[in-house]
């Protein structure tokens, strides 16, 4: 594949709208957790799968860490989206039923959690195609909503999530508020629910024999939460979540998302909404703008 690297926007969707919360709130929070489960070890790096110790990372999501974070929501009477894919939904039905039971939404996060390749299109295409019918298979479930694995996307990608039914995407770090992306050919593409790194769990707490890294605790984590939020509010975007079970499903670290969320909760003025609220809160402001 030859790059194109002349001087342009690489991601040619209009600026963010700057569109009202709803009841008059002066921000949103969106949380989203990203059920890998083993697929985190073995989707890239599948010599992991003979590697059980490695591998027992992930198992911790169906064996303790899905259950406590539901516990979690239910006593802060919140609602959240659950980014699940294929491969978990199938290896792991049991401990992925409740999450739909409890009414939390079910969004799409890939089949074996492949990093999406655009030399590879069959596969990435593959990867969506197989993620929707083992979630609508074993969950019952058609997803809106998407989360690319591995954080990666490319126009072909874009095109296939919107052809299949997917509305919205919640990947791109590159704004604070929700915008529709453009797709190659110029039809409108998904609503994007941007990502802010700072809030991705992984960074803070999982390190491994084969991938070490520091890990952080309270100290470290809480304050930088509570700023970057602070901050996302004052200028009145969406405060998007990225975490995982199998990181904040641990004892100190679901004491640490507990409180954090337990502050938010308590505020008057933030719109706490799961992915699909946040688009079809795009889409009806989108469609009042277009009268």
């Amino acid at each position: 594949m030859t790059h194109d690297l002349s001087p342009r926007p690489l991601n040619p969707a209009p600026p963010a709208p700057r569109f009202p919360w709803p009841e008059g709130k002066r921000s949103a929070l969106f949380i989203g957790f990203d059920v890998d489960a083993e697929t985190a070890w073995i989707g890239n790096r599948p010599e992991n799968v003979d590697r059980m110790v490695t591998t027992s990372h992930g198992g911790y999501d169906a064996r303790v860490g899905i259950a406590k974070i539901l516990e979690l929501l239910d006593d802060l009477g919140l609602k959240a989206t659950f980014f699940i894919p294929g491969w978990t939904a199938e290896a792991h039905t049991a401990a992925c039923e409740p999450i739909a039971a409890a009414g939390h939404e079910i969004a799409h996060h890939g089949y074996l959690h492949k990093c999406p390749d655009r030399n590879r299109l069959d596969e990435a295409r593959e990867e969506i195609d197989r993620g929707l019918a083992a979630l609508k298979a074993r969950l019952g479930v058609r997803p809106v909503g998407y989360r690319a694995p591995s954080g990666e996307n490319f126009p072909e990608l874009l095109a296939h999530l919107a052809d299949r039914g997917l509305r919205y995407s919640s990947s791109f770090r590159d704004d604070i508020r929700p915008y529709r992306h453009l797709l190659a050919d110029g039809r409108p593409g998904p609503v994007e629910i941007p990502v802010n790194y700072a809030f991705d769990d992984w960074n803070f707490g999982m390190t491994s024999r084969l991938d070490s890294r520091p890990i952080f605790g309270r100290d470290a984590i809480l304050p930088l939460w509570r700023e970057e939020f602070a901050m996302t509010h004052d200028w009145g975007g969406v405060t998007t979540l990225v975490l995982h079970p199998q990181v904040s499903g641990r004892p100190m670290r679901w004491a640490i998302l507990r409180d954090f969320l337990a502050e938010i909760a308590a505020r008057g003025d933030v719109w706490i909404a799961t992915g699909r609220q946040i688009l079809e809160h795009y889409e009806s402001c989108e469609s009042r703008a277009a009268d």
